[in-house]
């Protein structure tokens, strides 16, 4: 079974847009990283400034290390915002280049299904043994496709709840250790 011109140009059309939309989506994820990190560069400079100007005034050990310590939670806690706002900045673009791609999968089983049920009604007649099998492959590619994505999807809310969690423990951690000196 052949597929015409219009439908292989169609097609390829569809590729082609389909490439620059998840070549745009991933350009704007790293453009969001990029402004994420200017941003951080920025304020790390701007603090280590202050913080240098802070220690140069210190008069003793004491005011040293109540100064120290004041420094230690604002940057756990920046370290905590920084990680969550990456993940959710890869986590988001991942998610966006997913949906396209499933999408475009998607559209690709419903043109093969297509050209597969076209094939079976014009086979010749005695092949219906093979049609059969054809079939059946089909349907057991499919169901392992689903069961993937299904577990794709569960592997990647499992591990975004454990960065939360992990995120969260980490500046309840500094908190404490901050509070303790």
């Amino acid at each position: 079974m052949m597929m015409t011109l219009e439908q292989v140009m169609a097609s390829q059309k569809a590729n082609m847009e389909t490439l620059l939309s998840l070549t745009a989506k991933a350009f704007e994820g790293v453009e969001k990283i990029v402004e994420l990190n200017m941003a951080a560069s920025k304020a790390a400079l701007a603090e280590s400034t202050d913080n240098a100007k802070a220690m140069l005034s210190v008069k003793d050990a004491q005011e040293l290390m109540a100064l120290q310590s004041g420094l230690m939670q604002p940057l756990a806690e920046k370290t905590a915002a920084y990680s969550r706002h990456l993940y959710e900045i890869t986590s988001g673009t991942t998610s966006e280049i997913t949906k396209a791609m499933e999408g475009q999968a998607a559209q690709a089983q419903q043109q093969f299904t297509g050209l597969m049920d076209t094939a079976t009604k014009n086979a010749p007649a005695g092949s219906e043994a093979a049609v059969a099998v054809m079939k059946n492959a089909v349907a057991a590619a499919t169901n392992a496709l689903e069961s993937v994505q299904k577990a794709v999807k569960q592997a990647t809310d499992v591990a975004e709840s454990n960065f939360t969690a992990m995120s969260n423990t980490a500046a309840n951690t500094a908190k404490t250790a901050t509070k303790k000196r």
